[in-house]
């Protein structure tokens, strides 16, 4: 049976496209953080600032898991807040730029894996 992911606040699996849509609809209403649970129970974030974004794929909650990279980038971007209200600041080369990111989830939505030219830093 194919792993199935569906938003921490909702029962229903989604498609990858769907995942997609349903994050941007998210960003646009202002809600920078967003986690999805798989079948399996890994878990994968999005916190993004409407121009970069952090994606983090977890084997299980308090796993370190790995995260999307972007090693050429430089300098550093803040605006990304939690959902506790926090505002975070992270090194650009620890986020990637939004369209990619979300190019990113629906790759692993759709597969289980990162895309194979997405650069990716294990955090374990």
């Amino acid at each position: 049976m194919a792993e199935t992911w569906t938003f921490d606040d909702a029962t229903e699996p989604l498609t990858a496209d769907a995942v997609v849509g349903e994050l941007r609809a998210r960003i646009a209403g202002e809600r920078y953080e967003s986690w999805l649970t798989s079948s399996s129970g890994r878990l994968l974030a999005v916190v993004t600032n409407a121009e970069r974004a952090m994606v983090m794929l977890l084997d299980h909650e308090g796993d370190p898991g790995e995260h999307a990279t972007d090693p050429a980038a430089e300098g550093s971007s803040g605006g990304f807040v939690l959902s506790n209200g926090q505002d975070d600041e992270y090194p650009d080369q620890d986020t990637v730029p939004l369209p990619l990111a979300l190019q990113i989830v629906r790759h692993i939505v759709a597969h289980g894996t990162p895309p194979a030219d997405a650069a990716w830093t294990t955090d374990r």
